[in-house]
């Protein structure tokens, strides 16, 4: 790759940060077929995540129907029936069952021993099935937001537009859509395409937030 191509290529990324909004308002008629959110989603789990036991569990909720019953447990915010669909983020906190397979791909691909894998794959069923609860779950919500902002700038590089979602009653939700305790919300996602640009907002200066080697002391 030559250097010029280097310098688009970054120019590119930087464009789709600069470029990404939380957008509240979508035109209803514009829909993303299955087979492109499954790609978008497919190259969002390249995130990272610990030990690679890539606990993200995603239910893309599309249905017009599903839509409906999903906007008074998401507060009647509107996105939530206008975007082409909106995605569930969720954490498994028994990832550690699928360590196997995971470890057992790295060995077919070869990227790691099979001695290798067979240590990594005893280690990671022994640490992490016996984590307290909380940890278990503060584990699966820092991945599940990795992924998350992964997917949204996948997302608005393919010129889609998304709004992450804290706003919604999870206890209803969970209920309501059948989400078994193996999995955590971690947030809900509408993708599709803005009818409404979203706005540019401030950021705090960078030397309010940045500290080196010590954090102030006040």
């Amino acid at each position: 790759m030559t250097t010029t191509q280097v310098t688009q290529n970054q120019s590119s990324f930087f464009d789709v940060i600069k470029e990404r909004r939380s957008v509240r308002a979508y035109d209803p008629a514009v829909k993303i077929s299955r087979e492109e959110m499954t790609e978008m989603l497919e190259e969002a789990t390249l995130a990272p995540s610990s030990s690679n036991l890539q606990p993200w569990r995603f239910l893309v909720i599309d249905s017009p129907e599903l839509k409906q019953k999903l906007l008074p447990i998401a507060f009647n915010q509107q996105q939530v029936v206008e975007a082409s669909a909106v995605i569930a983020v969720l954490g498994d906190v028994k990832s550690y069952q699928k360590a196997e397979q995971i470890y057992g791909q790295a060995v077919e691909a070869g990227y790691m021993a099979a001695d290798t894998a067979t240590s990594f794959i005893e280690r990671s069923v022994k640490t992490y099935s016996g984590l307290p609860s909380e940890v278990a779950r503060q584990i699966v919500y820092t991945d599940g937001g990795l992924i998350s902002m992964q997917l949204m700038l996948i997302a608005r590089a393919r010129g889609y537009d998304t709004v992450p979602m804290g706003g919604y009653n999870k206890a209803k939700f969970v209920e309501e859509f059948g989400i078994s305790e193996q999995y955590e919300s971690v947030m809900l996602i509408a993708i599709g395409k803005a009818a409404t640009p979203g706005h540019p907002t401030t950021r705090l200066p960078i030397g309010d937030v940045t500290f080196f080697n010590e954090m102030p002391t006040e």
